[in-house]
């Protein structure tokens, strides 16, 4: 193997840069109503199959994944897999897309056979509109490029990056065409930080029952105190006869009391709460709770029910443990 030549690496680099990217804004020109065609048949499927060898494989796997998470079902099916018995994953109700950029992929155009026989609908993604599987596809999404990244012209660099594009342009059509939110796609992604956002609920982290600190209005000071110790939430929502919240000591005020030295441990805790303190209903999103805590400098909300009785307590730290960063939401308390 000869010596390489000194190269000036990030020319390199942004060369790479700008074949993948004219690659994917030549896409713009290729689109026709054959993208359109493709779209109708995958919004009125209940699932699609993406299929491809090697590189294009890859790029199918991937394609599937964005359509699973935005709404549309999907699933990759390797095509050497499938001519030892995996088509049988395949049904009559699928829609299959197979990704191949010279269009001959041997592997790929013998499942066609089996997709004819059962009249499921196929898309090529390809670059070659001539190819034995242009030809045999319902839709035919053109990625062929002008040239490859690859200076040996051999390693698939600006056909996969078409390929990819063109997944996530289907993807996202078929996104804003379902009307799919971002609360649909918290829903596929429940261990992410959207789906903890938009789905964990107060009721889902407050403590309720004999974790939640209540004491009524006829207790002492030094009582409220015991109750905030034992419960180690730093705070209790003070009750009336009726049950329904009429305000809360924190460890805050009970700080500010201490320092001011006037508090009266025998005195009745009614003389030291805050009344009307924030609250929060235990079907509102957690995230909203972390909003209304930021906003007035706070570290527990009461949870009330409607007839404003504390049902629970939330603290800060339970939000943040379970993962929950502050965001804007629209989300109006239930």
């Amino acid at each position: 193997m000869s010596e390489a030549k000194p190269m000036d690496v990030l020319e390199r680099a942004k060369k790479v840069f700008r074949i993948e990217s004219d690659a994917v804004l030549a896409l713009c020109d290729k689109l026709d109503e054959n993208f359109t065609k493709a779209i109708d048949l995958l919004y009125n499927t209940k699932r699609v199959v993406l299929t491809g060898m090697g590189k294009a494989g890859h790029v199918a796997r991937k394609v599937a994944a964005t359509l699973a998470s935005m709404g549309t079902p999907a699933f990759f099916m390797h095509p050497g897999e499938g001519l030892h018995g995996d088509l049988g994953m395949i049904t009559a109700d699928d829609v299959v897309i197979a990704f191949s950029n010279n269009g001959q992929s041997e592997e790929v155009l013998r499942i066609i056979p089996y997709l004819k026989h059962f009249s499921i609908p196929l898309i090529a993604v390809t670059g070659n509109l001539e190819s034995e599987l242009a030809r045999q596809a319902d839709a035919v999404l053109n990625i062929g490029v002008k040239e490859e990244a690859c200076p040996l012209g051999l390693a698939p660099t600006a056909s996969t990056t078409a390929m990819l594009a063109m997944g996530d342009a289907l993807a996202v059509v078929l996104l804003e065409k379902r009307n799919f939110r971002k609360e649909d796609f918290a829903l596929f992604h429940p261990s992410g930080s959207l789906g903890r956002r938009l789905l964990i609920k107060v009721q889902d982290l407050m403590h309720a029952g004999e974790t939640n600190p209540v004491i009524h209005t006829s207790k002492t000071f030094k009582e409220a105190i015991v109750v905030m110790t034992s419960k180690g939430l730093g705070a209790t929502s003070i009750v009336d006869d009726a049950g329904k919240l009429k305000g809360i000591l924190t460890d805050g005020d009970l700080r500010r009391i201490l320092f001011a030295g006037t508090c009266d441990f025998n005195a009745l805790v009614i003389q030291y709460m805050i009344e009307n303190p924030k609250t929060i209903y235990p079907d509102t999103l957690a995230v909203k709770a972390l909003d209304r805590m930021e906003q007035y400098n706070i570290t527990v909300l009461p949870v009330i029910d409607e007839e404003g009785r504390p049902i629970g307590m939330i603290h800060l730290h339970d939000i943040l443990k379970a993962g929950i960063t502050t965001m804007r939401v629209n989300n109006k308390d239930s």
